[in-house]
């Protein structure tokens, strides 16, 4: 048995819970890991005055492996996302959510198998902004050639290894002429390289406003969508509402070396340390994880019991119309195992 090495970065409100919850399955299912756990997230900044230690990044460069829980993000105030420092930081310029409909009764149409690769490093997100005087704010979006190629390159080659048959580019070129208009022409190179290998694989664009009305619509067409930051964010939530929520889309951030999985949701510090979590987002992610380290089995395994548990709607928690608890639900899916 193979002994893996990975960070915990449990987060956050609900955070320390559910990522026991998700270590708890992954033991069950056999699978050894020792578990590097890290701290961050609001509830550190007393202890080392920043919401993200050094600590944090050193320990995901030496595993290469990381799962991390939800992390509270002040609105409007406060210190910047932890999730955008830890992206940009380490270049996980890939952040790729995979949508599949796991809870029949929860989803919006049967046939959704979309994955959506979302720009993780630039755009509005760089955090360019400031105030023009008292009257005015300004934010300054960047999109570059070599940001645009790598994460389009990533999308093709996701397709080619996972036997996908269209990429589709999302973006706004025809208002932002210069920024998106980029990005689209590097979409459009990277497209022309991959198809005289890749005939198979289809290739085509919309613009975001209507790849949201496409999305709802007619959500069985589109396979792997690639896209600039702010466009991903939004898409990708649209697309985990499509097959019911955040609290059942997994989500992870790739770079050439590094890799974290977490879970797209928020941290809820109204129900944390209440025993009501939904672990299932952090489990699908952590699915994801077992898939890179090599544990396909495992993984399978433990994406069939969760799936069967939510088919079951026996044991389900309060988000999910339930009422289950933490336990009880990790618990129900260690069963099926």
């Amino acid at each position: 048995m193979t002994k893996h090495q990975v960070t915990m970065i449990a987060g956050d409100g609900i955070g320390p819970e559910i990522s026991a919850a998700v270590a708890r399955i992954i033991a069950a299912a056999g699978v050894e890991i020792a578990w590097e756990e890290v701290e961050a997230g609001a509830g550190v900044m007393a202890k080392y005055d920043t919401p993200l230690p050094e600590s944090v990044f050193a320990s995901i460069r030496k595993n290469k492996v990381a799962l991390k829980g939800p992390i509270t993000t002040p609105v409007g105030s406060g210190f910047r996302s932890v999730n955008v420092a830890i992206r940009k930081e380490l270049n996980l310029y890939a952040n790729v959510r995979p949508l599949q409909v796991h809870a029949h009764q929860f989803a919006r149409a049967e046939d959704i198998d979309l994955v959506v690769f979302r720009e993780n490093t630039e755009g509005l997100y760089a955090g360019i902004e400031h105030y023009v005087g008292d009257q005015a704010a300004e934010s300054i979006k960047i999109i570059t050639r070599k940001a645009s190629r790598q994460i389009v390159e990533k999308a093709f080659a996701y397709a080619v290894s996972e036997g996908r048959t269209r990429v589709t580019a999302v973006h706004k070129a025809n208002i932002l002429k210069y920024s998106d208009g980029l990005f689209l022409e590097e979409a459009r190179q990277v497209a022309a390289k991959y198809q005289q290998s890749n005939p198979e694989i289809k290739f085509d664009e919309r613009i975001v406003d209507n790849m949201c009305m496409q999305l709802v619509q007619y959500p069985g067409q589109y396979d792997v969508l690639v896209m600039p930051n702010l466009y991903g964010d939004i898409i990708s939530d649209l697309g985990a509402g499509l097959i019911g929520g955040l609290g059942l889309a997994p989500g992870m951030n790739l770079g050439d070396e590094i890799a974290v999985f977490e879970a797209v949701h928020g941290s809820a510090p109204d129900i944390a340390g209440q025993n009501k979590a939904n672990p299932v987002a952090l489990l699908f992610s952590a699915v994801l994880m077992l898939r890179h380290l090599g544990e396909k089995t495992a993984a399978d395994s433990i994406e069939k019991a969760a799936s069967k548990v939510l088919n079951k709607g026996e044991v389900l928690t309060a988000d999910l119309g339930g009422t289950a608890s933490t336990d009880q639900i990790t618990k129900a899916i260690i069963a099926e195992l």
